[in-house]
């Protein structure tokens, strides 16, 4: 059994706990991105933070970023979305186009997809070679440990759902007509390839798993559980930043 296989996918929370303990975990997230940014404390500047999600289409990747930015000011957080690359981008090493959507000192940006797409859709869509992709492991995990070493927090998700709970958000998709562009021919077809996405997944995580930025697995199948888990990490981790480099953590 793989790391996706030992995930419990039956965790969830009442509603009315729900709420209650979002707002508590969001309205910590407020108070630990100003002090990040110096708007409260002593004014010095926090780590960097870059929270990154990874996932299964339909996982709740976008129902988690915006419980994420929502008690932000939008001053205070960016937000960036990557695709597939374009014919430029193609000419450039292919960490090179997430460059300018890191953050420095005192900033936070979220990213709906990143670098690893080259381990995951370009691995088992056949876009990129074999050797090639099996080289960016190394280089994903130097440009991780740089960015590291010079203070960022990096938080990075994999949204996990079962097939089964897939399908059936996709059939909901298809049949709200304020939601039917998030389903596309590419997610059914992704879908004919689950086990190899599977696969995907977890090399990626056994190969990309490091202390200075580990993987965190959200059970996704309770929208509910996994936002506020997302929010929680995002804390803890932020908390741990600020102590590694001497920031005062605001008391809880």
């Amino acid at each position: 059994m793989g790391r996706l296989g030992e995930v419990d996918l039956s965790l969830d929370i009442s509603k009315k706990k729900a709420l209650n303990q979002l707002a508590g975990e969001q309205a910590r997230l407020t108070e630990l991105r100003l002090t990040l940014g110096g708007q409260l404390g002593d004014g010095s500047l926090g780590p960097p933070v870059l929270i990154l999600f990874e996932g299964w289409d339909a996982s709740g990747k976008g129902g988690a970023i915006k419980r994420l930015v929502f008690p932000l000011d939008p001053r205070h957080v960016r937000v960036s979305q990557f695709a597939a690359p374009t014919e430029d981008e193609k000419r450039h090493h292919f960490l090179n186009r997430f460059q300018s959507s890191l953050p420095g000192w005192g900033g936070m940006a979220i990213l709906d997809r990143s670098w690893y797409g080259r381990v995951l859709v370009e691995r088992v869509e056949g876009f990129t070679p074999e050797p090639v992709w099996r080289r960016s492991y190394g280089e994903i995990r130097n440009f991780e440990e740089g960015l590291a070493a010079e203070g960022m927090v990096i938080v990075k998700f994999w949204m996990q759902i079962s097939k089964d709970e897939q399908l059936k958000r996709f059939e909901a998709r298809a049949k709200n007509p304020i939601k039917q562009w998030k389903l596309t021919e590419e997610d059914w077809r992704n879908r004919e390839r689950w086990h190899e996405y599977e696969q995907a997944v977890e090399e990626m995580i056994e190969e990309t798993d490091r202390e200075f930025a580990p993987w965190v697995v959200v059970p996704a199948e309770s929208k509910r559980y996994a936002r506020i888990a997302v929010v929680e990490e995002v804390n803890a981790r932020i908390e741990a930043g600020m102590k590694r480099w001497g920031v005062p953590v605001p008391p809880g």
